[in-house]
């Protein structure tokens, strides 16, 4: 079997310690950070996320390290810059409207664009990279296990709060980001030329300028060899990002486990596999996902423990049967978005959760 070679990116809040309010880092951790960093640690489009991606992990326990450092790092620089770093998909009560925008063409660019939709998208996803040895491969892969993002996606919810307001959702985040073309859950496509030919023609009719700006939830990476998962909301914990990463790669050696014995899985269409994701986007682990070979709904924590399963064999391989199985410590304590409801609850009080946030941030680092 491959190496199925691992990256991750996480997006962090920069918060205020007094008024618990997003704050713009100005530079400081980013510039701070690209001493020791380089090009691991980067502003985003609003100054007050701050990202840092992993080098490329052979396994996950590199990748754990590598994540477990980053962590540390840009927490230390942010106290340097008296802030503290938070990790969640959205910030509890922030205002968009009160964060300035990183000056960068790139971004000006996708501003004037995107107008309201880009100002607006103050949100924070963790990204997981799959090396695959072809894009080949890699559409074939892509294609099955889009049937699984509503499963992973559940488990990471992480965004109940927006601008004050209880929203109803486990992941608010998700709505908002679906203001902006080009994303959600992707189609399938016959095979890597034409999945390249779709982005040939959207650059040439002056869509895109560039494959990166297609936001799927899940995509073959336009410029390397890898799957990159972008549905999860920003974890609160190392563990949670640890182990989400971990059965994404197991999803992915499975399925090319099954493809090199000559099985197929079925593959769904993009309209069916949306009602999922926003059946986890509404209820996270406590509502129930659709079985669509059984033509029924199945609580979710049920399809969960049956993708555990799935991926079951091909762990030991992987080196990674301790990272899965915390999935189970995720769905006995509740995923982030649960945590915070339940702080809420507790105190009527959004500074508190704020708080609740930084300090899971930094849970199991110092």
């Amino acid at each position: 079997m491959p190496e199925f070679t691992i990256g991750i990116e996480e997006e962090f809040q920069t918060i205020d310690p007094e008024t618990r309010d997003l704050r713009s880092h100005m530079s400081e951790i980013v510039e701070g950070g690209k001493v020791v960093l380089q090009e691991q640690v980067k502003a985003e489009m609003h100054q007050s996320v701050v990202e840092v991606g992993t080098i490329i992990c052979r396994n996950i326990q590199e990748a754990r390290d590598q994540v477990t450092y980053l962590r540390r790092m840009v927490i230390d620089l942010a106290a340097k810059a008296g802030l503290q770093i938070a990790a969640a998909g959205t910030h509890p009560f922030s205002r968009w409207q009160d964060q300035p925008i990183t000056p960068d063409a790139r971004y000006d660019k996708i501003v004037e664009e995107l107008q309201e939709a880009a100002r607006s998208n103050l949100v924070f996803g963790m990204h997981v990279h799959i090396g695959l040895e072809n894009r080949e491969l890699g559409v074939y892969v892509m294609n099955t296990l889009r049937y699984f993002l509503p499963h992973i996606f559940a488990l990471s919810t992480n965004s109940p709060f927006w601008e004050g307001r209880e929203t109803g959702y486990k992941s608010f985040r998700t709505k908002v980001f679906e203001r902006f073309p080009r994303t959600g859950i992707p189609d399938y496509f016959t095979s890597a030329s034409e999945y390249d030919e779709y982005i040939a023609l959207l650059v040439k009719t002056g869509c895109i300028d560039n494959g990166k700006k297609i936001w799927w939830d899940l995509r073959l990476h336009p410029f390397f060899d890898t799957i990159e998962y972008r549905i999860c909301d920003m974890p609160l914990r190392v563990d949670e990002t640890v182990a989400l990463a971990a059965v994404m790669q197991a999803v992915v050696a499975k399925i090319y486990k099954l493809k090199s014995q000559n099985l197929n899985f079925r593959l769904y269409r993009r309209a069916l596999i949306n009602e999922n994701k926003w059946r986890a986007a509404r209820y996270g682990l406590d509502g129930k996902l659709i079985d669509f070979g059984k033509e029924a709904e199945v609580p979710t924590r049920e399809l969960i423990a049956e993708l555990l399963e799935f991926v079951d064999d091909v762990l030991d391989e992987l080196g990674s049967r301790k990272e899965v199985e915390y999935i189970q410590q995720m769905m006995d304590m509740g995923t982030g978005a649960d945590r915070q409801l339940r702080v809420f609850r507790e105190t009527n009080d959004l500074r508190q959760v704020v708080d609740f946030i930084v300090n899971e941030t930094s849970y199991g680092l110092f």
